[in-house]
């Protein structure tokens, strides 16, 4: 008789938060291939896909579709593959809810190949198209959809699935849309009802900077950083600010407990990512002390772009020490507070850059001139820092962004 191995959650790509089952990829009685994706797993920040551990059957679900699961918890279990020992015809198991949902799968076999085998990223996009599974041919192994499987098809004309009968209409008159919470949204929420409402209490301060500097050295370095294959944004400058910043107020790349306040020497910062009616992620740049703009300017491209692609992994996510939010990129011209990503101390916001008139004093005279300015404010944790040590930060950003040479 074959030993069971145990699917397990792993725990450093949970984070130490709660994760959902989203869905699986397989129904019990299915072969399974070792490091072939078995489960899907949802948590506030990523989707993560745990493989099958070995060749063999999947005998058990133990977490059914839209079970909370702890870092380290069992998912199911598989039976290896040995000549005579396991067949596909293993008698199901993990109760009722893994029973029903291979039932359900079991009814719908046309479906299992294109919507039970998709990644995240491939099943926004069918939704993005407004294509259904069933009408795209999948390529990848084993008829899995891949992207550019949906890609193809959204240019080419496509004729619906048919649909199944609803037992009622929805009257036309209902003037409200139910949309359920996805568990990342939920997530979210919970996440910044403790930080504002639990922990911290929350204190901002504003400042605006000019950016004449920053804008004359981005023209005249940006197509040498798109040669060397970075694309250098307004939010490199203001990742490469905080340092001097955080420097000169070391407190606001610290955090709280009840016995100290511990400072954080090595510098990463996560940069705020929003992803299209999903919510936010904060993929972090590692050691940003290190790093020259050009570095800065690479990774943070790296990073966004897997972040809009779902293809972040819990460790881009792990370990920042001081988060930014350029809200200004979709038009916020301020914002106070914003909540802060515990257990960090501080959170920098950066507002909409556009022109602005603004008194200058030349040659002892005050005149009027255009300025390309933005707002920043820092929202900070005020156990940590005070009033005086968030204008401190605020003041070392703006001068180095105003004087970048």
């Amino acid at each position: 008789m074959s030993t069971t191995i145990d699917v397990l959650l792993p725990v450093e790509q949970a984070e130490g938060t709660r994760s959902q089952v989203l869905r699986w990829l397989k129904s019990v009685g299915e072969t399974v291939k070792r490091h072939e994706p078995l489960v899907e797993i949802e948590t506030d920040k990523v989707t993560i896909e745990v493989p099958a551990p070995a060749d063999g059957v999947l005998q058990e679900i133990a977490a059914a579709e839209g079970t909370d699961v702890e870092p380290g918890a069992l998912l199911g279990r598989v039976a290896p593959m040995s000549a005579g020992s396991v067949s596909p015809a293993i008698a199901p198991a993990g109760g009722a809810a893994a029973g029903a949902a291979r039932e359900s799968r079991a009814a719908t076999p046309g479906r299992r190949a294109a919507s039970d085998r998709m990644s995240p990223a491939v099943r926004r996009l069918l939704a993005e198209k407004g294509l259904d599974a069933t009408a795209v041919i999948g390529s990848g192994e084993g008829g899995r959809i891949t992207v550019d499987d949906v890609l193809a098809a959204a240019v080419q004309p496509v004729v619906p699935a048919p649909k199944a009968p609803q037992a009622a209409a929805v009257a036309e008159t209902d003037a409200i849309r139910r949309v359920p919470h996805t568990p990342m949204r939920r997530r979210i929420a919970a996440h910044m009802v403790e930080s504002l409402l639990q922990t911290a209490p929350h204190v901002t301060t504003v400042f605006e900077v000019d950016l004449t500097a920053v804008l004359a050295h981005r023209a005249a370095h940006k197509k040498d950083f798109e040669q060397r294959g970075a694309s250098l944004t307004l939010t490199s400058y203001f990742v490469a600010a905080c340092v001097d910043a955080i420097r000169a107020v070391p407190e606001a790349n610290g955090r709280w407990t009840d016995e100290a306040l511990l400072l954080n020497e090595q510098i990463d910062i996560g940069v705020a990512t929003a992803l299209e009616s999903r919510g936010l992620v904060v993929p972090v740049i590692r050691n940003v002390a290190g790093l020259d703009l050009f570095g800065i300017a690479a990774s943070l491209g790296e990073l966004v772009g897997r972040a809009r692609e779902d293809r972040l992994t819990p460790a881009d996510l792990r370990g920042g020490t001081f988060t930014i939010s350029n809200h200004g990129v979709s038009g916020s011209l301020v914002a106070a507070p914003i909540v802060i990503n515990q257990p960090q101390s501080a959170i920098l916001g950066i507002g909409r850059l556009e022109k602005r008139a603004v008194v200058v004093e030349n040659d002892g005279r005050d005149e009027i001139v255009i300025r390309p300015r933005c707002y920043v404010t820092l929202t900070i944790d005020h156990r940590v820092l005070d009033g005086h040590q968030a204008n401190r930060f605020l003041e070392v950003l703006v001068r180095r962004l105003e004087g970048w040479s």
